[in-house]
């Protein structure tokens, strides 16, 4: 499988000082002590023209970064699964605007949650959640760690961040718990996509791992992208430093050394820049690499609109000028918020620091693979201003 295409800035309209400047910015935060290192790409008009391996893969281990240096992604896995659903969509196999019942049953007849006066009281669901309501997060569900609401304690006490369930053992303890919200009526980020990675198991018949490998990871040539490591590349993982080097408190991250129970949809991934770059290049080139198609370009349009319209969002996640499609936050404003990009740019990122965004307008792709948990929302914005940036055409 051939990498991707190089290309110097200047052929592809970036300016090569400017794009110096990134580098030397992030050299800089890895020199205070504040970053132990990172891998850096910037990419346009398909072709790559900034790929930099700095600082330390392992400051523990005192191993430096390399560009094959492999990262857990954590949410970054959730546009993957999401594709992963969109090709049983166009395989006449899932059907978005049907309930989630329909293919997990245990979702049939659920409640929503409704707090007043530290009263709780449940209600019937007005609708059900569909497929849709867990790809654009407004199925209802939640994550335990954004809020101490009664359902986030609920789900904190039955620790549904374990990763020793299975999927399915997971998606029936999820169903048990009642909604935040009514299906369709608010975004709030959510364990949706480990439901939907349970989703692709029982309409594939396949395990999520399982089928990723073979219907993605394997036609895209991602070769180092999995939900666990292999021993042989062990040596090659990326790990945060020690302690926070803010707040001192020790950094939390998940074992990829061992096969964990959970196949996590939502943000149980392993891999490396190039991998994902290769995801994005996909993305990119509307559904096509390398000439495997594995989604028809009006998909990906499909998936990389706003979804959520006037549905109002709770929490602070997705930024003003934002809507969010089936898989990623989706820009609808060339204003507003506070970081650049074109109308129609798509994103996310994951808790470890890992982030990407794609911006069709400017045929412009770049990712930042990071391990530094609680410094991550103050690389994000810098990674993205200093990219744009460097744009000069």
């Amino acid at each position: 499988m051939n990498d991707l295409n190089f290309a110097s800035p200047a052929e592809v309209g970036l300016c090569p000082d400017r794009l110096q400047r990134l580098v030397q910015v992030l050299e800089g935060e890895i020199g205070s002590g504040r970053l132990p290192g990172a891998v850096a790409m910037v990419a346009r008009r398909g072709k790559v023209a900034l790929f930099e391996s700095l600082g330390m893969q392992n400051p523990g281990a005192g191993t430096s970064m390399a560009r094959d240096t492999i990262f857990r992604i954590y949410s970054m896995t959730k546009p993957v699964v999401s594709v992963a659903a969109m090709m049983l969509m166009e395989q006449g196999r899932l059907v978005l605007g049907e309930p989630v019942a329909r293919y997990l049953p245990e979702y049939a007849n659920q409640k929503v949650a409704v707090e007043r006066n530290g009263e709780l009281t449940l209600h019937a669901a007005e609708r059900d959640a569909t497929v849709q309501d867990l790809l654009r997060h407004t199925a209802g569900l939640t994550y335990e760690f954004l809020g101490s609401g009664e359902v986030q304690r609920q789900y904190a006490t039955l620790q549904m961040g374990s990763r020793e369930r299975s999927n399915a053992e997971l998606s029936k303890a999820l169903a048990a718990v009642p909604l935040t919200h009514q299906p369709g009526s608010i975004w709030e980020y959510s364990r949706a996509t480990d439901v939907l990675g349970r989703l692709v198991e029982v309409v594939s018949g396949q395990t999520l791992g399982d089928y990723l490998q073979r219907n993605i990871f394997t036609p895209l040539g991602m070769l180092d992208t999995g939900f666990s490591v292999p021993e042989a590349d062990h040596g090659r993982i990326a790990e945060p430093f020690a302690h926070d080097p803010d707040g001192g408190v020790p950094m939390r991250v998940f074992e990829p050394r061992r096969v964990a129970a959970l196949q996590s949809g939502g943000g149980g991934l392993m891999s490396t820049a190039m991998d994902y770059a290769r995801f994005l290049q996909f993305l990119r080139n509307k559904g096509e690499l390398d000439g495997m198609r594995l989604l028809g370009p009006h998909t990906v349009d499909f998936m990389t609109s706003d979804h959520l319209g006037t549905i109002a969002a709770s929490g602070d996640l997705l930024p003003p000028g934002h809507g969010f499609g089936l898989g990623f936050a989706v820009r609808t404003a060339a204003g507003i918020s506070s970081v650049p990009g074109s109308v129609g740019l798509y994103y996310w990122g994951g808790i470890a620091g890992t982030t990407f965004f794609v911006d069709p307008a400017q045929d412009l792709y770049a990712l930042l693979m990071i391990q530094a948990p609680n410094q991550r929302d103050y690389y994000r914005p810098l990674f993205r201003s200093l990219v744009y940036a460097a744009l000069i055409d």
